[in-house]
Formats: structure tokens, C-alpha cells, sequence
């Protein structure tokens, strides 16, 4: 607040958090010899300022690919992870079997971005990948690896029943 004769003149700083939306889109991608690959375009626009302030590459959880995020995404989710007990065995465990992996990581100039050796070996990426937009992070498969998990007989509308049947949809929004 600052006085200037009888008027009072309020200056409010206001530094927006990073909002993104929901990341959508699946791409066709390369990984090079060295083991770049090139961020696809279309998803690099979703991102917008976000991208250039990096990400963290970690195994994803249940399947053998990796999930790459905005780095905000990764600090809000290691800021939930640093309030577990760490002398509790299984929290412990669990903290360091799923921070382990995880690696800074950013596109260089042109737009590739270099993918840990150990996490390719982990999931057995081999030259062609896909890039999935998903939600709030970017999944990266080995394109056959993806090609095999979409052909695994799941029964879909059993799933969206279990997953999606308690939520209110005609709630407001969350925001």
C-alpha cells in the first residue's frame, strides 16, 4: 500500500499459479541414437510457458512406460510425498522405490529432450515411441509396448462404472 496525499493507492501483486489445461493427443515419435526424441509440436502449445521451465521423467507406476512432468506437476505431487513419515517402513519404501527413477529433464534448442538410459532400459523403448497427452502429465511408450496394452482385453464400460460411478458430473466445477 502506498500513500500518496489523501488517496490510498493499492497495489496488489498477483503472480498467477501455472494453469494448464488438461494435455490431449497422441504422437508418433523417434528417439535418436543418442536417445532424444523430438517433443511433438501440438503438445509443446498446450504446455505453453510451462515448457520452458522443465519436467521430471519418472517409470510410470503400473505399466512399463514413463511419465514425463511439468515440473509444477511434479512439485505439487513430491510436496505430498515429503509429508509421508519416512520412518514408517512402507512409506519409506514407497518414496524411495517412486522418486528413485525421477530426472530432471528439458528440451535443448530445438526441441528434443534426452531420455535417462536407465528409464529407456526400464521401459524397453526402442526407437519409435508414442507420446500421450494425459491429463495433467505426458506419458512416452515404446510404440509397440502402447500398440499391446490397447489390444489387452479390458472391459471398458466395467471399468468407467468403477472408476467414474460416484462422481456427482452434475456438480460445479472443482476449480
Amino acid at each position: 500500500m502506498v500513500k500518496s496525499g489523501e488517496i490510498l493507492i493499492f497495489l496488489t501483486l498477483f503472480k498467477p499459479n501455472p494453469l494448464m489445461t488438461s494435455l490431449i493427443g497422441e504422437f508418433d515419435c523417434k528417439v535418436d541414437a543418442k536417445g532424444r526424441f523430438m517433443f511433438p509440436v501440438n503438445l509443446r502449445k498446450q504446455l505453453e510457458e510451462v515448457f520452458e521451465k522443465g519436467f521430471v521423467i519418472n517409470r510410470n507406476l503400473h505399466q512399463k512406460c514413463l511419465v514425463l512432468y511439468p515440473i509444477h506437476e511434479w512439485n505439487k505431487l513430491n510436496k505430498k510425498l515429503s509429508k509421508l513419515n519416512r520412518l514408517i517402513k512402507a512409506n519409506d519404501v514407497f518414496v524411495r522405490k517412486f522418486t528413485g527413477g525421477a530426472t530432471s529433464a528439458e528440451a535443448d534448442n530445438t526441441g528434443r529432450v534426452l531420455l535417462p538410459k536407465a528409464l529407456v532400459d526400464y521401459a524397453d523403448i526402442k526407437t519409435d515411441i508414442k507420446i500421450l497427452g494425459s491429463n495433467n502429465v505426458i506419458e512416452i511408450w515404446d510404440k509397440k509396448m502402447y500398440d499391446h496394452f490397447l489390444t489387452q482385453d479390458v472391459d471398458i464400460e466395467k471399468l468407467a462404472e468403477d472408476v467414474l460411478g460416484n462422481l456427482d458430473f452434475n456438480a460445479g466445477d472443482d476449480e
